[in-house]
């Protein structure tokens, strides 16, 4: 019976720090809380006997990690309480749960390896959130990279990309548990520790972004989720982007070149909504309009951006191609169409299709713009699967689904690694969100708040040189783990 309370003492203590972890993410942004969180969880992984325990305990880690970081997931049942309130907590734990078990399998895989060391972990946490980034779609969202957007560390995205960084994050987690030790490996526990501090405790160091000729404005309209498709109230918001298109230029007086409206900006589809494009046409100006539809084709459905000229045609169209399970589409809808069973959102006929894959837009005298419909900021290997390298990016969204906190800044944050990642500026046109323009090293140069409506006009900055994780991608960090976990399980069997 002792031994069995003290099992789940340890699982609670487990779940707390993983939960104390949380508060590295947004809106909290404290970095260094979640560092030290991660060093408690290393020494609690050396202490396991058994792969099991391990196993446990790097799954209760991960399940009060993701609780905390993810609340906000219940957002989208809050819409239609009624109907769907009671979805929430669900929604929330099996979320959670789900995604520790990626952690929970590093930590078993940790321990398996590691003979009593625990420098293990660090190689089989990067390479579990690397694997969690690409499977069943990948849902990245919380890693552990996404909490340095605003310190020195951050930077490292440029260079190594966001598992690069989690790696380095967690090797001086592992570095600092030496704190406790005697010997050299308390002098490696003050490197590592004082090493991770510095960076996660010292602003971005980067030079001035070179601003373009070019002035965007990004458009807000603030719908509720509530209210965006309710058809008493839908003209009320279209008629409020209209007016904030055809708004006078901020105090700095130069006209937009390029407007951009959030995801899904008008309720129609196209083509039947094609009349919906002339107006916008005429409010911009001389100004090019791009936005977000929904749009139609053989009974098929997208999730687009489209670029209009000057009459209100349509020039240009991307349709979303990294779509949302359970969301946008049901996984194996097709097959389960053809037996009769039309669920949530099946591809066939009755939800969203993907498109064929990353795309550029041609801008003229900005340049060409690689497109990004809300969920697809989040993944920096679709960023890095441009045809080529564009100009800028553009991401348009809509947060309203997210919640009022966290998950709007958190989505805010993905943006910025995607930009500092590429060494290229992204400008995010978001529903209700945060509306930004953000330069190539992930500074916000202008912003509108959260829920609020209105425009922001910025200038555009221009492009970074190629960083070095645009150029490599991830395959170089995905060798050197295969070869790391290589080395333990040699270094294993040969004990």
């Amino acid at each position: 019976m002792t031994t069995l309370q003290g099992a789940w003492r340890n699982l609670i203590v487990a779940a707390l720090v993983g939960a104390a972890a949380g508060f590295g993410q947004a809106p909290y942004d404290l970095p260094v809380v979640l560092f030290a969180a991660f060093a408690v969880a290393f020494w609690l992984a050396g202490r396991q006997q058994t792969v099991r325990s391990a196993a446990l305990l790097g799954w209760a880690f991960g399940t009060g990690y993701f609780l905390h970081s993810l609340h906000w997931i219940v957002s989208p049942f809050l819409v239609d309480v009624p109907r769907h309130g009671w979805m929430a907590p669900f929604a929330l734990v099996f979320m959670a749960a789900g995604l520790a078990l990626f952690w929970g399998a590093a930590f078993a895989g940790a321990r398996y390896l590691s003979r009593g060391t625990i420098w293990p972990l660090a190689l089989c946490l990067a390479a579990a959130e690397m694997i969690r980034a690409y499977i069943f779609t990948g849902f990245p969202w919380a890693t552990p990279a996404q909490a340095l957007v605003d310190v020195a560390a951050g930077q490292g995205l440029a260079f190594v990309g966001p598992h690069g960084v989690n790696l380095a994050l967690l090797i001086c987690a592992a570095l600092g548990v030496g704190i406790f030790r005697t010997g050299p490996a308390r002098y490696a526990g003050v490197f590592g520790a004082g090493a991770a501090a510095a960076l996660l405790l010292m602003p971005p160091f980067a030079p001035t972004a070179q601003m373009t000729e070019h002035s965007l404005r990004l458009i807000q309209p603030n719908a509720p989720q509530k209210d965006k498709w309710d058809p008493h109230k839908a003209y009320t918001f279209y008629y409020r982007q209209l007016e904030l298109t055809a708004a006078p230029p901020h105090a700095s007086g130069q006209a937009p070149d390029l407007i951009i409206w959030p995801e899904t900006a008008i309720p129609w589809a196209l083509p039947y909504g094609e009349e919906a494009l002339v107006p916008i046409a005429e409010a911009a100006g001389q100004a090019t309009v791009t936005l977000g539809v929904q749009r139609t084709r053989d009974l098929r459905f997208f999730n687009s951006m489209v670029v209009l000229d000057p009459k209100g045609a349509v020039t240009q169209t991307y349709d979303k191609h990294h779509l949302v399970p359970f969301g946008e589409y049901m996984p194996f809808g097709d097959l389960l169409a053809r037996i009769g069973i039309h669920g949530l959102a099946p591809q066939n006929g009755a939800g969203f299709s993907a498109g064929p894959g990353p795309e550029l837009l041609d801008f003229g005298a900005l340049g060409q713009a690689l497109p990004l419909i809300c969920y697809e900021a989040v993944f920096a290997h679709d960023v890095n699967g441009a045809p080529q390298r564009p100009a800028f990016l553009i991401q348009i969204t809509n947060d309203a689904w997210f919640g009022k906190g966290a998950g709007p800044k958190q989505h805010l944050a993905q943006a910025r690694m995607r930009a500092m990642e590429q060494g290229l500026p992204l400008a995010r046109a978001a529903n209700t969100g945060i509306s930004a323009m953000i330069d190539p090293w992930g500074r916000v140069t202008a912003s509108l708040p959260l829920n609020t409506a209105g425009f922001v006009d910025a200038v555009l900055p221009g492009p970074a040189p190629a960083t070095l994780y645009a150029r490599t991608g991830d395959l170089p960090l995905a060798l050197l783990l295969i070869l790391g976990l290589a080395a333990a399980a040699l270094g294993r069997r040969r004990s």
